[in-house]
């Protein structure tokens, strides 16, 4: 296996259990507080934008262990 190979797989790992943990956190946010704050709809959004950009991020991680695999 090539160098460039085991850093994007452990890239891959990383940033799925990154996605997978902000997934939770938001997850957890909005089943706990009040049902119409502001705040948590805020922190909400937040979550998901993160969750988002790191799914994207995963995404190309992906692509990239898929193009340096021979």
């Amino acid at each position: 296996m090539h160098l460039a190979n085991t850093i994007f797989l452990i890239l891959v790992i990383v940033s799925g259990l990154s996605t997978l943990g902000v997934l939770f956190a938001g997850l957890f946010s909005m089943a706990r507080g009040p049902t119409n704050s502001l705040e948590r709809a805020r922190a909400s959004n937040k979550l998901m934008w993160w969750r988002v950009r790191l799914q994207i991020l995963t995404l190309v991680f992906i692509l990239l262990w898929w193009a340096t695999k021979t």
